[in-house]
């Protein structure tokens, strides 16, 4: 068994795709999704902000004022002339969908600065909203220059202090008191996703060698010389299993040391203030514990692989049937970061599933480690009944020989 490992591995060391599988792709896509993903963001982000915006005034001669205020900003907003477009409501659609204005202002015929009798004022904002922009907050800023000259004029007029006139603003206020930490909020935020790209990368870490371990010595024809050797078939399967778990559990090991590595990194070279907080907060024993889960979730995923390709005709086949068991391992994340489905009562017994939920319990700190049972023990007893079906499988000359 052990001697078919040793073969093995060292001619799936010999492949350049299972190097970028194993290595290169743990190692170089968590800071790829991050910076892109932050670029991209941030890009967008400046694009809206610094984005001239196209707008029409309805009712302008009630508000001459804060007509005033959006000419002078003229870097900001561009004035478009849309006369004897605005009949009905359905017009300010119309020429916002296809791009003519990015909003409309209808000030009402009611606008007056004296708001004690007049009462409140209600500015019509019409603008698509849809996508990532930044209308509202900037004809806010605007308005509430005027918003907070009216409230200071009607507060005069009344004859109130400050301390009167925050009472009238907002006569009850509730002050938040979060009783969770620091680390638990973005252990909340962060740590269920987590799970979805580290299975992804040990699942695919693991697929480049299992489909050659099986359908690829088919094609090879090598297949054949290992079932005439007088080695039980038990101990071929399990070195087959083995190379192909150290396939995922390498993948597994990479994968979390990125984090933590990667994570340093940003934090120390690129000043990014939650990278700091969240990295400072997760110990070593954590990371560890992590990696400890991944070990029987990586026996499943090898025992099902390996299972898969020795069913497979060819190659080709077998990576199609791969490919549809990414679905399958997403599903029990999905359930994982679900309102309400917490690491507690059946879901400690859920295969993957409570790998996910206790993955996000270490990084929120509030990991319940009796739970950890229920966790190996429900993962090992899928792997191990996989490792037989495996066995089953590969004694079975219908099978091997389709």
């Amino acid at each position: 068994m052990w001697l078919i490992f040793k073969k093995e591995f060292k001619e799936l060391l010999r492949d350049k795709k299972t190097i970028i599988f194993m290595i290169l792709l743990p190692l170089l896509l968590f800071p790829a999704i991050f910076g892109v993903g932050i670029f991209f963001m941030s890009n967008a982000a400046e694009k809206a902000e610094n984005e001239i915006l196209k707008y029409a005034i309805v009712g302008e001669a009630y508000a001459p004022d804060i007509v005033e205020s959006f000419a002078e900003a003229s870097e900001k907003f561009e004035l478009v002339s849309v006369d004897g477009a605005f009949e009905n409501e359905s017009d300010y659609a119309t020429l916002i969908k296809n791009e003519t204005l990015d909003f409309v202002l209808v000030i009402p015929d009611t606008f007056d600065a004296d708001i004690l009798a007049s009462g409140q004022h209600k500015i019509g904002l019409y603008l698509n909203d849809a996508g990532l922009n930044k209308v509202y907050g900037r004809v806010a800023e605007i308005i509430d220059v005027y918003m907070d000259e009216f409230q200071l004029a009607a507060f005069t007029e009344l004859g109130l202090n400050e301390a009167q006139q925050e009472a009238l603003l907002k006569p009850i206020s509730i002050e938040k008191q979060n009783v969770a930490d620091d680390r638990e909020v973005w252990g909340e935020r962060i740590g269920g996703f987590l799970p979805y790209f580290i299975f992804i990368l040990c699942l695919q870490g693991a697929m480049a060698p299992a489909a050659d371990l099986g359908a690829g010595e088919k094609e090879r024809g090598t297949l054949e010389t290992l079932l005439i050797s007088p080695m039980d078939r038990y101990k071929l399967v399990l070195g087959k299993f083995f190379t192909v778990s150290a396939a995922g559990i390498i993948t597994a090991l990479i994968t979390v040391s990125s984090m933590a590595v990667w994570g340093i990194v940003l934090s120390q070279g690129m000043a990014i203030e939650f990278v700091v907080e969240v990295m400072s907060m997760i110990g070593i024993v954590d990371f560890v514990l992590i990696f400890l889960m991944l070990v029987p979730v990586v026996a499943v995923f090898a025992a099902i692989l390996l299972s898969l390709s020795i069913y497979a005709r060819s190659f080709k086949e077998a990576q199609s049937y791969m490919g549809s068991l990414i679905m399958v391992v997403i599903f029990p994340v999905l359930i994982a970061m679900m309102p309400g489905v917490e690491l507690k009562g059946a879901w400690v017994w859920v295969p993957l599933t409570n790998v996910a939920l206790a993955m996000k319990e270490l990084f929120k700190g509030t990991m319940d480690y009796f739970a950890l049972f229920g966790i190996f023990t429900s993962t090992a007893v899928i792997a191990i009944g996989l490792i037989m079906f495996c066995i089953h499988w590969f004694n079975k000359e219908k099978v091997l020989f389709r």
